[in-house]
């Protein structure tokens, strides 16, 4: 006998199981940055471990990028339109202009900071808002935004710093640092 399991799915459950525990929690935040239902947010992570199963090389096994993948083609599927949930754009305006995340700007509320914020995400192409979003909601590096997207690391650091200067202009801090 050659040592190994005579289950021949043995080492692929294996591999499943430790890609799901490393990326669950990822990519189950991910999805809640668009989906407010938290039943709707079980399906879709379901949906795209499932899928991941399905396509599931042992050899090869999923990273987290590659499963943010699935969750963003299961999003787009279900909606074409973009996040508009408050805890993204606190995200977001706490990167872009420096303060915590839940603080109020010294003239406004939240509120107003929230629609702000979508007025100035939308000023942005759709490669521009991902990238903004695979960033300050999910916490990504660039260079694993970059593998997510199909560019080069130099072509997704241009990108975000264009994304950067534009949100920071829609929000009018375009002299601030």
């Amino acid at each position: 006998m050659s040592g190994r399991s005579e289950d021949p799915d043995s080492l692929r459950n294996e591999v499943f199981s430790r890609v799901f525990d490393e990326n669950w929690a990822a990519v189950r935040h991910h999805i809640e940055c668009v989906v407010d239902d938290d039943a709707e947010v079980t399906e879709l992570v379901s949906e795209v471990f499932l899928g991941a199963w399905a396509r599931l090389k042992p050899t090869r096994p999923f990273d987290r990028v590659q499963l943010l993948k699935f969750a963003d083609r299961s999003l787009r599927r279900r909606w074409n339109s973009v996040a508009d949930r408050p805890a993204v754009t606190d995200a977001v305006r706490a990167a872009v202009t420096g303060a915590g995340v839940g603080e109020e700007d010294a003239e406004g509320d939240a509120s107003s900071t929230h629609a702000e914020v979508l007025r100035a995400l939308s000023g942005l192409s759709a490669r521009e808002r991902r990238i903004i979003m695979l960033t300050y909601w999910d916490g990504l590096a660039v260079g694993d935004i970059a593998g997510s997207m199909g560019v080069s690391r130099a072509c997704a650091e241009r990108i975000h710093r264009r994304a950067v200067v534009k949100l920071r202009r829609g929000l009018g801090l375009e002299g601030a640092n």
